[in-house]
Protein backbone atom coordinates (compact mmCIF):
# COMPACT_ATOMS: atom_id res chain seq x y z
CA UNK A 1 0.00 0.00 0.00
CA UNK A 2 1.28 3.52 -0.80
CA UNK A 3 2.93 5.53 1.97
CA UNK A 4 2.60 9.35 1.79
CA UNK A 5 5.88 11.19 1.37
CA UNK A 6 5.46 13.03 4.66
CA UNK A 7 5.53 9.76 6.63
CA UNK A 8 9.07 8.90 7.69
CA UNK A 9 8.46 6.30 10.39
CA UNK A 10 10.12 8.51 12.99
CA UNK A 11 6.65 9.50 14.23
CA UNK A 12 6.19 6.24 16.15
CA UNK A 13 6.49 5.96 19.90
CA UNK A 14 10.03 5.48 21.21
CA UNK A 15 9.12 2.16 22.86
CA UNK A 16 7.84 0.82 19.54
CA UNK A 17 10.96 2.11 17.81
CA UNK A 18 13.03 0.17 20.31
CA UNK A 19 11.08 -3.01 19.58
CA UNK A 20 11.76 -2.57 15.88
CA UNK A 21 15.51 -2.46 16.47
CA UNK A 22 15.47 -6.26 16.39
CA UNK A 23 14.75 -6.01 12.63
CA UNK A 24 17.13 -5.12 9.79
CA UNK A 25 17.24 -1.33 9.36
CA UNK A 26 15.36 -1.11 6.05
CA UNK A 27 12.70 -3.56 7.21
CA UNK A 28 12.28 -1.68 10.49
CA UNK A 29 11.73 1.56 8.56
CA UNK A 30 9.07 -0.04 6.36
CA UNK A 31 7.26 -1.51 9.35
CA UNK A 32 7.42 1.81 11.21
CA UNK A 33 5.85 3.67 8.28
CA UNK A 34 2.98 1.20 8.10
CA UNK A 35 2.41 1.49 11.85
CA UNK A 36 2.30 5.27 11.50
CA UNK A 37 -0.39 4.88 8.85
CA UNK A 38 -2.41 2.59 11.12
CA UNK A 39 -2.35 5.21 13.87
CA UNK A 40 -3.14 8.01 11.43
CA UNK A 41 -6.15 6.33 9.84
CA UNK A 42 -7.71 4.18 12.54
CA UNK A 43 -10.33 6.75 13.62
CA UNK A 44 -11.29 8.26 10.27
CA UNK A 45 -10.60 5.36 7.91
CA UNK A 46 -10.55 2.07 9.86
CA UNK A 47 -10.56 -0.01 6.68
CA UNK A 48 -7.47 1.79 5.44
CA UNK A 49 -5.80 1.33 8.83
CA UNK A 50 -6.61 -2.37 8.66
CA UNK A 51 -4.92 -2.64 5.28
CA UNK A 52 -1.70 -1.07 6.56
CA UNK A 53 -1.80 -3.26 9.67
CA UNK A 54 -1.87 -6.36 7.47
CA UNK A 55 1.21 -5.14 5.63
CA UNK A 56 3.05 -4.56 8.90
CA UNK A 57 1.93 -7.97 10.13
CA UNK A 58 3.25 -9.64 7.00
CA UNK A 59 6.61 -7.92 7.46
CA UNK A 60 7.10 -8.41 11.20
CA UNK A 61 4.62 -10.76 12.86
CA UNK A 62 7.04 -11.51 15.70
CA UNK A 63 7.03 -7.92 16.98
CA UNK A 64 4.54 -7.36 19.80
CA UNK A 65 3.76 -3.77 18.77
CA UNK A 66 2.82 -4.99 15.30
CA UNK A 67 0.47 -7.65 16.70
CA UNK A 68 -1.09 -5.03 18.98
CA UNK A 69 -1.60 -2.57 16.11
CA UNK A 70 -3.15 -5.34 14.03
CA UNK A 71 -5.48 -6.08 16.93
CA UNK A 72 -6.60 -2.47 17.24
CA UNK A 73 -7.19 -2.22 13.49
CA UNK A 74 -9.24 -5.43 13.45
CA UNK A 75 -11.19 -4.24 16.50
CA UNK A 76 -11.97 -0.93 14.80
CA UNK A 77 -13.43 -2.93 11.90
CA UNK A 78 -15.48 -5.16 14.24
CA UNK A 79 -13.40 -8.19 13.30
CA UNK A 80 -13.51 -9.38 16.88
CA UNK A 81 -12.19 -12.92 16.44
CA UNK A 82 -9.15 -11.60 14.59
CA UNK A 83 -8.65 -8.78 17.09
CA UNK A 84 -8.82 -11.20 20.00
CA UNK A 85 -6.22 -13.47 18.41
CA UNK A 86 -3.83 -10.55 17.85
CA UNK A 87 -4.32 -9.16 21.35
CA UNK A 88 -3.64 -12.60 22.82
CA UNK A 89 -0.48 -12.89 20.74
CA UNK A 90 0.73 -9.47 21.89
CA UNK A 91 0.02 -10.36 25.50
CA UNK A 92 1.97 -13.61 25.22
CA UNK A 93 4.94 -11.67 23.85
CA UNK A 94 4.92 -8.91 26.47
CA UNK A 95 3.37 -10.54 29.53
CA UNK A 96 1.42 -7.35 30.29
CA UNK A 97 -2.29 -7.09 31.09
CA UNK A 98 -3.02 -3.74 29.43
CA UNK A 99 -5.07 -5.36 26.66
CA UNK A 100 -7.26 -7.36 29.05
CA UNK A 101 -10.34 -5.07 28.83
CA UNK A 102 -10.16 -5.01 25.03
CA UNK A 103 -9.88 -8.79 24.94
CA UNK A 104 -12.98 -9.00 27.15
CA UNK A 105 -14.85 -6.60 24.87
CA UNK A 106 -13.93 -8.79 21.90
CA UNK A 107 -15.66 -11.65 23.74
CA UNK A 108 -18.75 -9.43 23.91
CA UNK A 109 -18.46 -8.70 20.22
CA UNK A 110 -18.36 -12.44 19.56
CA UNK A 111 -21.61 -12.91 21.49
CA UNK A 112 -19.97 -14.32 24.63
CA UNK A 113 -20.86 -11.85 27.42
CA UNK A 114 -20.50 -14.56 30.06
CA UNK A 115 -16.85 -14.96 29.09
CA UNK A 116 -16.37 -11.19 29.34
CA UNK A 117 -17.79 -11.27 32.88
CA UNK A 118 -15.46 -14.11 33.81
CA UNK A 119 -12.56 -11.96 32.63
CA UNK A 120 -13.87 -9.02 34.67
CA UNK A 121 -13.47 -11.14 37.80
CA UNK A 122 -10.05 -12.51 36.92
CA UNK A 123 -6.85 -11.72 38.90
CA UNK A 124 -5.49 -9.83 35.89
CA UNK A 125 -7.91 -6.98 36.58
CA UNK A 126 -6.12 -6.13 39.83
CA UNK A 127 -2.92 -5.59 37.86
CA UNK A 128 -4.51 -2.94 35.63
CA UNK A 129 -3.96 0.75 36.24
CA UNK A 130 -6.93 2.94 37.16
CA UNK A 131 -7.84 3.66 33.54
CA UNK A 132 -7.75 -0.04 32.73
CA UNK A 133 -9.93 -0.90 35.72
CA UNK A 134 -12.52 1.68 34.68
CA UNK A 135 -12.44 0.29 31.14
CA UNK A 136 -12.99 -3.18 32.54
CA UNK A 137 -15.96 -1.92 34.52
CA UNK A 138 -17.47 -0.46 31.35
CA UNK A 139 -17.02 -3.76 29.55
CA UNK A 140 -18.55 -5.70 32.43
CA UNK A 141 -21.57 -3.38 32.50
CA UNK A 142 -21.95 -3.80 28.76
CA UNK A 143 -21.87 -7.56 29.18
CA UNK A 144 -24.61 -7.34 31.80
CA UNK A 145 -26.71 -5.33 29.35
CA UNK A 146 -26.03 -7.89 26.63
CA UNK A 147 -27.58 -10.46 28.97
CA UNK A 148 -30.59 -8.25 29.70
CA UNK A 149 -29.46 -7.55 33.27
CA UNK A 150 -30.06 -3.79 33.35
CA UNK A 151 -30.14 -3.39 37.12
CA UNK A 152 -26.88 -5.33 37.43
CA UNK A 153 -25.32 -3.12 34.75
CA UNK A 154 -26.28 -0.01 36.71
CA UNK A 155 -24.82 -1.41 39.92
CA UNK A 156 -21.64 -2.42 38.10
CA UNK A 157 -21.06 1.19 37.02
CA UNK A 158 -21.62 2.61 40.51
CA UNK A 159 -18.11 3.22 41.78
CA UNK A 160 -15.86 5.82 43.44
CA UNK A 161 -14.75 6.89 39.94
CA UNK A 162 -18.36 7.59 38.96
CA UNK A 163 -19.07 9.52 42.16
CA UNK A 164 -15.88 11.59 41.97
CA UNK A 165 -16.20 15.23 40.94
CA UNK A 166 -12.70 15.16 39.45
CA UNK A 167 -12.58 14.90 35.67
CA UNK A 168 -10.32 12.16 34.34
CA UNK A 169 -9.89 10.90 30.75
CA UNK A 170 -12.49 8.21 31.40
CA UNK A 171 -15.04 10.34 33.28
CA UNK A 172 -17.26 11.32 30.34
CA UNK A 173 -17.56 7.77 29.03
CA UNK A 174 -18.27 6.36 32.49
CA UNK A 175 -20.99 8.93 33.19
CA UNK A 176 -22.43 8.42 29.71
CA UNK A 177 -22.61 4.64 30.14
CA UNK A 178 -24.33 5.10 33.50
CA UNK A 179 -26.84 7.56 32.04
CA UNK A 180 -27.56 5.25 29.12
CA UNK A 181 -28.13 2.28 31.43
CA UNK A 182 -30.48 4.35 33.60
CA UNK A 183 -32.45 5.42 30.54
CA UNK A 184 -32.70 1.83 29.31
CA UNK A 185 -34.10 0.91 32.73
CA UNK A 186 -36.77 3.63 32.43
CA UNK A 187 -35.18 5.97 34.99
CA UNK A 188 -35.37 9.03 32.76
CA UNK A 189 -34.98 11.76 35.38
CA UNK A 190 -31.77 10.22 36.72
CA UNK A 191 -30.57 9.55 33.18
CA UNK A 192 -30.98 13.21 32.27
CA UNK A 193 -28.94 14.22 35.32
CA UNK A 194 -26.08 11.92 34.36
CA UNK A 195 -26.13 12.86 30.68
CA UNK A 196 -25.72 16.46 31.86
CA UNK A 197 -22.78 15.41 34.03
CA UNK A 198 -21.28 13.57 31.06
CA UNK A 199 -21.54 16.75 28.97
CA UNK A 200 -19.66 18.66 31.67
CA UNK A 201 -16.79 16.16 31.52
CA UNK A 202 -16.76 15.61 27.75
CA UNK A 203 -14.20 18.22 26.77
CA UNK A 204 -13.16 16.59 23.50
CA UNK A 205 -16.55 15.39 22.24
CA UNK A 206 -15.82 11.70 22.73
CA UNK A 207 -19.53 10.94 23.30
CA UNK A 208 -22.82 12.25 21.94
CA UNK A 209 -24.00 13.12 25.45
CA UNK A 210 -25.05 16.63 24.45
CA UNK A 211 -27.33 15.23 21.71
CA UNK A 212 -28.83 12.68 24.08
CA UNK A 213 -29.47 15.39 26.67
CA UNK A 214 -31.12 17.63 24.10
CA UNK A 215 -33.26 14.73 22.95
CA UNK A 216 -34.49 14.14 26.50
CA UNK A 217 -35.28 17.85 26.77
CA UNK A 218 -37.32 17.68 23.56
CA UNK A 219 -34.94 19.81 21.52
CA UNK A 220 -34.94 19.15 17.77
CA UNK A 221 -31.98 19.99 15.55
CA UNK A 222 -32.97 21.14 12.06
CA UNK A 223 -30.57 21.23 9.12
CA UNK A 224 -30.05 24.39 7.09
CA UNK A 225 -32.85 25.18 4.66
CA UNK A 226 -32.80 23.09 1.53
CA UNK A 227 -33.17 24.50 -1.97
CA UNK A 228 -36.95 24.78 -1.88
CA UNK A 229 -36.80 26.74 1.38
CA UNK A 230 -38.15 24.03 3.67
CA UNK A 231 -36.37 22.67 6.70
CA UNK A 232 -34.72 19.30 6.54
CA UNK A 233 -35.35 16.35 8.81
CA UNK A 234 -33.56 16.33 12.18
CA UNK A 235 -30.14 14.72 11.81
CA UNK A 236 -28.96 13.06 14.98
CA UNK A 237 -25.59 11.40 15.21
CA UNK A 238 -25.06 7.94 16.64
CA UNK A 239 -22.61 7.17 19.38
CA UNK A 240 -19.80 4.96 18.06
CA UNK A 241 -18.88 3.41 21.39
CA UNK A 242 -20.00 -0.02 22.50
CA UNK A 243 -22.68 -0.13 25.22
Amino acid sequence: MPIPEDVTGDEIDKDVRQELQSLPKTLAEDVAKNLVMVARLIDEDPEGAYGYSKVALRLASRVAAVREAAGFAAYANQKYAEALAEFRAARRMTGTVELWPLMADCERGLGRPEKALDMAGAPEVHKLDKAGQVEMRLVAAGARRDMGQLDAAIVTLQSPELASSAVQPWTARLRYAYADALLAAGREREAREWFAKAVEADRDGSTDASDRLAELDGVEFVDALDEDGTGGEPDRGEDGTRD
